[in-house]
């Protein structure tokens, strides 16, 4: 069933960092959180896994084997890091130390893709090219399970225990429990080509759709999908972020997008990221309370802070009318300042404790709110003078 996003124009983000991967082009694709406080990625062109700290220090890691195209990455119970070799058919190990064991995969060709840490101690990944599920210990036993139709593009632990994939080509959100028994959720038209899929914070899953779409599915199935602005599509992660809304990789023709956000109940807001085309495709939550992706052309990995409004504005009858979906993870001071051709005046400043989730609030200003003609209204949050941390905007015509 379709749902009701409100979805505002492309936003800028006025602190977001990019850290150059390496001189050439490396193609970092998966991303995940490591025990050691650190991100670690992987790097198709440079066959490599990646490190960067929280301060931007790069390593790589080479493999063993050439042309092994390392696609997704997830953090084991084991403390290391586990990732998927797409041609080199193996599922791989590194340590935080940076020592490197692989694993062949049973199947010839199978294509192992996304990879993620299940509630049973081992490793699940999925099986593009051969239409199977992959179990693997942390001692390296592999089992694999036939499952009707795959190419998975995400897989990600549920809260009910069992193991949630995307079957792009099928359309649909598979789900397997940790004994083997598969059951499949068709995605409704317009949606469908699922690619990207996390457990959220409402206790369903949330999921990218290659045809524009945000996608959410319970755990009894049911299905609801929120559309994005046309040309707009998802083939990239999506994670829940640390103020309990979900974030995910935004792509299109266009070149001012990067990240989206959406709220639990549906507010969509789009994010600019520096590099223009950078094609970000893996996302996730870092110890530091902010988000880092890849940007798979861009060849860079970027920080941004994990704070959203969610801002939408309207003005009717000498009344001024602002909806918020304000989520943020730290303390901060929210402002909102209102522009026009007579100048800039601030219409509030407080300071406010971590929103986690997000929460959806209205303001009015009126029925007298002055009629100023065509005004942008910025609010933000930031941590001190001249130290933002976000903003959004909205243009409104306050005449008669």
């Amino acid at each position: 069933m379709p749902g009701l996003a409100a979805t505002a124009t492309a936003q800028p983000w006025n602190n977001v960092v990019e850290y150059s991967v390496s001189a050439v082009k490396s193609y970092p694709q998966g991303i995940a959180a490591g025990a050691d406080g650190a991100l670690w990625f992987t790097e198709i062109g440079a066959n490599a896994i990646g490190r960067i700290t929280t301060a931007g220090s790069v390593t790589a890691y080479p493999l063993p084997n050439a042309d092994s195209q390392p696609a997704g990455i997830a953090a084991g119970p084991d403390a290391a890091l586990w990732f998927t070799e797409q041609y080199g058919n193996r599922i791989g190990r590194i340590t935080t130390a940076g020592m490197i064991t692989e694993y062949p995969v049973p199947t010839a060709n199978s294509r192992p893709n996304a990879i993620a840490a299940g509630p049973d101690g081992a490793l699940w990944f999925t099986e593009s090219l051969r239409n199977k599920i992959g179990r693997i210990t942390i001692s390296g036993v592999i089992t694999e399970y036939p499952v009707p139709t795959a190419y998975g593009g995400g897989i990600a632990a549920g809260p009910d225990g069992a193991l949630w994939f995307s079957e792009y080509a099928a359309g649909k959100i598979g789900r397997i429990t940790t004994s083997g028994v598969y059951t499949g959720y068709p995605v409704p038209p317009p949606g469908g080509f699922p690619f990207g899929i996390t457990a959220g914070p409402d206790g369903a899953l949330w999921f990218t759709e290659f045809n524009g779409g945000i996608g959410r599915i319970t755990t009894a199935g049911s299905v609801t999908e929120y559309p994005l602005p046309i040309g707009d599509s998802q083939q990239g992660g999506i994670t829940t972020g640390p103020d309990g809304a979900l974030w995910f990789n935004v792509q299109n023709g266009r070149t001012d997008l990067g990240i989206g956000r959406i709220t639990t109940s549906g507010v969509i807001t789009e994010y600019t990221v520096l590099t223009a085309v950078s094609y970000p495709i893996g996302i996730t939550a870092g110890p530091d309370g902010a988000l880092w992706f890849t940007e798979y052309y861009g060849n860079n990995i970027g920080r941004a802070p994990a704070c959203g409004l969610g801002f939408s504005a309207s003005f009717t009858n000498g009344t001024l009318t602002m909806n918020f979906d304000l989520g943020i993870s730290t303390p901060a001071t929210w402002y909102a300042n209102v522009t026009s051709a007579a100048g800039t005046k601030q219409l509030w400043s407080k300071p406010i404790p971590a929103v986690i989730p997000p929460t959806p609030l209205t303001l009015m200003f009126g029925p007298d709110f002055p009629d100023e003609g065509n005004v942008t209204i910025v609010s933000g949050l930031q941590t001190a003078p001249n130290e933002g941390l976000c903003y959004e905007t909205a243009a409104v015509n306050t005449g008669p």
